[in-house]
């Protein structure tokens, strides 16, 4: 991963970190399943803050979007058609070892007497 990819992975964390905590952050409201469980009309910041929140939580849902497909993208791995080899070459190959070191195993014993 080079620079590009560091630069885009603590990005990517901040503005993680940044959309978690204005989604905490945000007021439940009066309508939905948030009403439900009591329904404060208190606002964080002022009367304008529905607005401000909304507007910043798309901005950062925009960027994570953004920054992931980046990430993605950056640390893509090449595909390689070498690294696939037919089974039946490795088959073969692999008896052909097993029948030489195996074929021979008596004159070894007799051998080494």
């Amino acid at each position: 991963m080079g620079a590009i990819g560091i630069v885009l992975l603590v990005a990517f964390v901040i503005v993680c970190v940044l959309l978690v905590l204005l989604v905490i952050l945000q007021d439940d409201g009066e309508n939905g399943m948030g009403g439900l469980l009591g329904g404060r009309t208190t606002a964080a910041f002022g009367s304008h803050s529905a607005s401000v929140l909304t507007k910043t939580t798309t901005v950062l849902v925009v960027l994570f979007f953004v920054l992931a497909l980046g990430l993605a993208l950056v640390n893509k791995k090449a595909k390689v058609d070498s690294d696939l080899v037919p089974t039946t070459t490795l088959e073969t190959e692999s008896s052909a070892e097993t029948t030489e070191s195996s074929g021979n195993w008596w004159a070894e014993s007799t051998d080494a007497e």
